[in-house]
């Protein structure tokens, strides 16, 4: 799924909530307002719907259905994305491991916290990378360590 977008630079909070937006849902930025998503039917929802906002906020937007011309583009930016959320497991792995010696309170607030991140990561995480096991397996290893309430 694709989105093409353009926005009015003033005001600048459309551009803003629609940019967050964008990364909350993980996209891979092709190119200035171009925008791309594994296509299933709750990307091409939630890309209408950013589409209709980006409309409301006096910009233009489509929505498209659109194929790589080859296979090895295709893996390139699942490679991208994947690369992507590499980088947000690799800080939940750092956080868990930083607070390992800290007092139990202390974790047991951190090990439900990454957990709750660790769930936001997944929504966007549409070609899981290697650090997806270790960033689990890391906050378990720091579960362990504290007293179930």
């Amino acid at each position: 799924m694709l989105l093409a977008y353009r926005l009015p630079r003033e005001p600048s909070g459309p551009r803003v909530t629609v940019w967050r937006k964008l990364r909350r849902l993980g996209v891979a930025q092709l190119v200035d307002g171009l925008v791309a998503l594994p296509a299933d039917a709750r990307t091409r929802e939630q890309l209408e719907w950013l589409a209709d906002e980006v409309v409301a906020a006096d910009g233009e937007a489509t929505v498209w259905l659109g194929q790589l011309g080859s296979a090895g583009q295709e893996r390139a930016l699942a490679q991208r994305m994947a690369d992507a959320v590499a980088v947000d497991y690799a800080a939940v792995v750092a956080e868990a491991g930083a607070v390992a010696g800290e007092a139990e309170a202390v974790r047991r607030r951190t090990v439900a916290r990454l957990r709750r991140e660790l769930q936001r990561i997944a929504r966007r995480d549409f070609f899981p990378p290697p650090e997806r096991d270790q960033a689990r397996a890391e906050i378990e290893r720091l579960a362990a360590t504290v007293a179930v309430p």
